[in-house]
């Protein structure tokens, strides 16, 4: 792998100079469907236009507009969610209330199963999980971006730019599924995840049931490389199907540390503190006038 984070930019490769590459850079066009043709990624007079980095062998996705190449999530999730050949459609950002009609947040997608008059006969969620980013990765973009022939091949190792899969749960996958996804379980709607195979991989393990059995599929991606095109293309690895609160109750419980290793840190904590309130042994002015 390159000797820097950026495995797509403006979706192609770092070293793909070709003219439609370089068509997309220079107009900082989206090839992913994004809801304008735009990259509107970070910020929309400034896009950060960075779908994918790499992680030693592997490429990560860490955009989630970069998951709607060709649309494969969401035929995925029909897949899941409705009998064959049913009529559906997807509808983006769709802002979910709770009982207090107070915002849970804005569900990615909701496919929407309809009949023959044009009302909805079913619907279910699909969740996409891109991955955050620990280190700078806008500074190596910036400088990769001013002379794109003279660096592609750069060497850009100072800002250790890597997926930070810990904060990607605990702030983003487990909430949503807490508030979002409790919602849709209470209705009793089926659930998909969209999510990359290096990301899935950092999960507990989860107890998986058959598809008809499901309540929730964890569609998991990855992106190999055209040869061809010197292109990525995303790819389906696996669906694994579970029951929602089974799968939550893993993903949510931290695996827990050694105790005894804990109790000592308590120990040495207890210790300190009562060294420190321990009353002086100097003599006191009642004892100085007792002599």
């Amino acid at each position: 792998m390159p000797d820097q984070p950026l495995a797509e930019v403006f979706g192609f490769p770092a070293g793909n100079l070709s003219p439609e590459a370089e068509r997309y850079r220079n107009n900082k066009l989206c090839p992913y469907n994004n809801k304008v043709p735009s990259c509107t990624k970070d910020k929309a007079n400034a896009p950060l236009g960075v779908c994918s980095i790499y992680n030693g062998d592997m490429v990560v996705i860490t955009c989630p507009v970069r998951f709607r190449e060709n649309w494969l999530i969401v035929e995925d999730a029909a897949r899941f969610f409705f009998p064959p050949n049913t009529p559906w459609t997807s509808i983006q950002e769709i802002r979910l209330n709770d009982a207090n009609g107070r915002s849970a947040g804005n569900i990615d997608f909701i496919l929407v199963a309809y009949d023959d008059f044009g009302e909805v006969v079913d619907f279910g969620s699909l969740e996409v999980q891109a991955v955050y980013i620990s280190g700078n990765v806008r500074r190596p973009f910036e400088y990769y971006m001013a002379d794109r022939v003279n660096r592609k091949d750069m060497n850009w190792t100072s800002t250790n730019v890597r997926p930070d899969y810990l904060s990607s749960s605990r702030k983003r996958l487990v909430p949503q599924m807490i508030y979002k996804g409790g919602i849709l379980k209470a209705w009793d709607k089926k659930q998909a995840v969209a999510i990359h195979e290096d990301f899935y991989n950092t999960l507990p393990s989860l107890p998986t049931v058959g598809p008809d059995q499901a309540d929730i599929a964890w569609l998991v991606y990855g992106l190999d490389l055209n040869k061809t095109t010197n292109q990525y293309c995303l790819t389906r690895r696996k669906i694994v199907y579970t029951l929602f609160d089974k799968a939550l109750e893993k993903i949510s419980m931290s695996k827990p540390g050694d105790l005894d290793r804990f109790v000592s840190r308590l120990q040495g904590k207890l210790d300190e503190k009562l060294v420190n309130n321990h009353p002086p042994d100097a003599p006191t002015l009642l004892d100085l006038m007792d002599k």
